[in-house]
């Protein structure tokens, strides 16, 4: 879950303004802060750990940081109100902030048990079941040494996505994207086709469109993958808040 987090945090720089080629530098930028991605993500660890509602948890978290902004409109008004009730989206958050699922499952068929549970509650449009079921699946099968080929497969034949292009192929015509359908398989080929968790990274952000979420996403799966190397962890970690890093360490036991 902290790749995701790496990802968002990597990523805030350029959602706005896309750098695409992978030779950014420095890595992390100075200005780089986590966003509502990891806000999210943490509340969904938190609700998976504890047995607590995601709903509510989400809510819980979003008010506790609602001044770091970033949320979309949908979720945003959500958030605001007093309704527990999903309101349909189909929104790449419903796969941004789903990795704790795919760390937690068991097998695959818990993994997509609980990614429904936590995507239901608002994404509960198709579309945003199936973005977050297939990154919780990637997450879990890179977690328990599937091949990229193998999860490429997996995702082709079950979720239907098309993961026949490479990065390469993406990067020059891949256009600013707040849906699952359209942002989902980006990712995914981002980390299938990478050698390492920064190379995933940096695949992610440097085709452009919604650069933290596409690689939170990528990051995710990435860490599941490779690992993440040590003075980025370390580095990130530093950028996290004491309630956040609470949940990191109670997920990691």
């Amino acid at each position: 879950m902290l790749g995701s987090i790496i990802g968002d945090i990597a990523g805030s720089v350029y959602e706005f303004n896309n750098y695409r080629a992978k030779n950014f530098t420095p890595f992390l930028h100075t200005e780089a802060a986590f966003t509502d991605d990891t806000v999210c993500t943490i509340a969904i660890a938190d609700a998976l750990l504890h047995d607590k509602c995601p709903a509510r948890t989400l809510k819980e978290w979003g008010e506790r940081y609602w001044s770091n902004g970033g949320w979309g409109r949908s979720f945003a008004l959500w958030l605001g109100s007093d309704s527990l009730e999903p309101y349909g989206s189909y929104g790449n958050g419903a796969a941004m902030r789903v990795a704790p699922a795919g760390l937690l499952a068991t097998s695959l068929q818990e993994v997509q048990a609980l990614s429904a549970k936590v995507t239901e509650v608002t994404h509960n449009h198709p579309e945003g079941m199936r973005g977050s079921a297939a990154t919780a699946s990637a997450v879990y099968m890179a977690r328990n040494g599937s091949t990229s080929d193998q999860i490429r497969e997996y995702v082709t034949d079950v979720f239907g996505y098309d993961l026949s292009r490479s990065v390469e192929d993406i990067r020059p015509s891949y256009v600013f994207n707040e849906t699952c359908q359209q942002t989902v398989p980006e990712a995914l080929t981002c980390v299938l086709e990478a050698t390492s968790f920064e190379d995933a990274i940096r695949n992610a952000i440097s085709i452009g469109g919604d650069s933290d979420t596409v690689a939170a996403i990528a990051g995710g799966v990435a860490e599941a993958m490779f690992g993440i190397p040590d003075d980025i962890a370390n580095e990130v970690w530093s950028k996290l808040p004491p309630d956040m890093r609470q949940v990191l360490t109670r997920l990691y036991k």
